[in-house]
């Protein structure tokens, strides 16, 4: 009897902190980040205006709003630009508790100067998509499948190239190796990590220290009891070993949230068609604010490579 007392005791400990540690990173029910809330750290200073003027720039411009179902029924949101007919068409996806009008604000200017129309993604658990667990890309890379989908079946012909920020990054390269429509000429990714447990491990130990290695198996059983999915199913150097589509990585060498070595581990990991392009001084997710010519460049040299038609430099 007590040994089965204990034992009840033990179990309920055990789910009691699996439900802790999976509320820390992955349950996210409110959905009110604003675009302009932007990162605090001192290194973001230098770019607080010009960052401003870009989500400005991408809030005030006109576009359709669109909604798709994910494969698991959930209502998927978006915002669609269109520069024009025939334009190929740039389908991005925002970071971790961020918002698509703030990580994609640089994609934004840089889609109106290649002649491309952009599609915005909320990624689920944020904005106006439903959920309530991010599953840092393990449930994203499905609904990132479902919207080139629906580009392709509503456009037919047009060229795609996929497009992420950080978490969103993560989420379009653990796409690469899913079934994606042939119109999907090529990927990029935007600083992203190289594996969703690698990343929590790395930012619990920025944030815990070394303790932070015993609370790992509880998030591990807390993503899989409360948010229905396994940390480890998917991750970007698994999904970049078989994709589908060539790869432009870009990363800013002063990344202190996603180390720019993650990028480096997935370009040595990938198989295919790949370029890496760094950011000196550039810190995580703004690189094409700080050296938006250099970042144009690499963008317009692989939107080349893959055969994607994009307007000419004035």
């Amino acid at each position: 009897m007590t040994a089965c007392i204990v034992l009840a005791v033990l179990a309920a400990a055990v789910l009691a902190i699996s439900y802790a540690a999976y509320r820390i990173p992955f349950y996210h029910p409110e959905h009110k980040e604003s675009p302009y809330d932007l990162p605090p750290e001192d290194q973001y200073d230098p770019y607080r205006e010009a960052m401003t003027a870009l989500i400005t720039d991408l809030d005030q411009r006109s576009f359709e709003p669109v909604e798709i179902a994910a494969q698991d029924g959930a209502k998927l949101f978006g915002r669609c630009y269109q520069t024009g007919d025939g334009a190929p068409l740039l389908i991005g996806f925002h970071g971790f508790k961020s918002t698509g009008l703030r990580d994609m604000c640089g994609a934004g200017r840089l889609a109106r100067e290649l002649g491309m129309d952009l599609l915005v993604v909320d990624q689920r658990a944020h904005g106006k998509s439903d959920g309530k667990t991010i599953s840092f890309g393990v449930k994203e890379r499905l609904d990132c499948q479902s919207w080139a989908r629906y580009a392709a079946e509503r456009w037919p012909g047009k060229p795609i190239v996929l497009m992420g920020v950080s978490m969103g990054a993560a989420t379009v390269l653990m796409a690469s190796d899913l079934e994606l429509p042939g119109e999907v000429k090529g990927i990029i990714a935007d600083c992203p990590y190289s594996d969703p447990s690698a990343i929590i491990k790395k930012v619990g130990r920025d944030s815990m220290g070394p303790a932070s290695i015993l609370l790992y198996p509880f998030i591990l059983l807390g993503a899989r009891l409360y948010g229905g999915f396994s940390l480890t199913a998917a991750s970007p150097v698994k999904a970049v070993g078989h994709a589908k589509a060539p790869i432009l990585l870009i990363h800013g060498e002063d990344d202190r949230f996603v180390p720019c070595d993650m990028s480096r581990e997935i370009f040595d990991a990938c198989t295919g068609p790949k370029t890496r392009v760094t950011i000196p001084g550039a810190p995580h997710a703004i690189a094409y604010v700080v050296d938006p010519d250099r970042y144009s460049r690499a963008v317009r040299e692989f939107m080349s490579s893959v055969g994607v038609p994009v307007r000419q430099e004035d």
